[in-house]
């Protein structure tokens, strides 16, 4: 069976699970793939991962990234550390070194997704950001080749599960937001610092790649308008249900019909 190196740089909670799934030796992807990943190489600047993982002793681990992204035998480079810097110096450099990229950074993306697609296309190499928008759901592929036959017109979509749970606790069982939050957080819903959540910025940062797949376009970020859930009170979800509407944050794209 055929085999192809991976060096993965980030080892939070997706990284762990990444290298879980790797590493496992009676993996599903042993048997629906014709081309196997190994896990070659893991970076992180913890070093105390290395202990806590069992790292198997035939996996490099190295606190520089650099020791993966130099290395000729890594044909892929997975990158988990989130954030823009270094995530797109490291994506850059693996590009320029010959080495394919798989990443779940939707900031990254929303913001220099044009330019790194672009540094691929030039060194021949492919970008996969599958989880950077739906996790498990395959909503870009689905976008991208599912309907590649279809002008898609609008996109509509809950993409943040952290408000989604929040909202809908207060929806349910008349909880205030604090209280919601405090819950999502004690239950690993929610970050320590939810504002990239609650503010609607992750769901801007996923309607942005959404967007230029389904519509085909480029355009400035910073053009899309985002509100978040933080103001909203238990009068607001009262208010909606004597209407007949439950209150959610949407990422919502339309495209501009041409002016005749």
């Amino acid at each position: 069976m055929k085999t192809f190196n991976v060096g993965l740089i980030g080892m939070g909670t997706v990284g762990a699970g990444v290298a879980k799934i790797l590493l496992e030796k009676n993996s599903p992807l042993l048997e629906k793939l014709d081309c196997v990943p190994v896990l070659k190489g893991i970076a992180d600047r913890n070093p105390e991962v290395n202990t806590k993982l069992k790292v198997p002793p035939d996996v490099l681990f190295t606190t520089d990234a650099n020791d993966l992204l130099n290395n000729p035998d890594i044909q892929v480079i997975v990158e988990l550390i989130g954030g823009v810097h270094p995530a797109k110096e490291l994506i850059t450099t693996a590009l320029e070194k010959g080495k394919d990229v798989v990443t779940a950074n939707k900031m990254l993306l929303a913001l220099h997704g044009s330019e790194l697609f672009h540094k691929a296309r030039q060194h021949g190499k492919s970008i996969s950001f599958e989880a950077s928008v739906g996790g498990g759901i395959p909503i870009i592929a689905a976008l991208r080749d599912g309907f590649i036959a279809n002008r898609i017109e609008s996109i509509f979509g809950i993409v943040n599960g952290t408000t989604n749970y929040i909202l809908t606790k207060m929806t349910k069982e008349q909880v205030k937001y604090s209280d919601a939050l405090a819950e999502a957080q004690k239950m690993g819903y929610a970050e320590k610092d939810p504002t990239m959540d609650v503010e609607g910025i992750d769901s801007s940062h996923k309607l942005a790649i959404l967007a230029r797949i389904g519509f085909g376009v480029d355009f400035d970020y910073n053009s899309i308008y985002h509100e978040g859930i933080s103001a909203i009170d238990l009068s607001d979800i009262w208010y909606a249900h004597e209407l007949g509407y439950t209150l959610k944050l949407l990422a919502i794209a339309k495209k501009k019909r041409k002016q005749t």
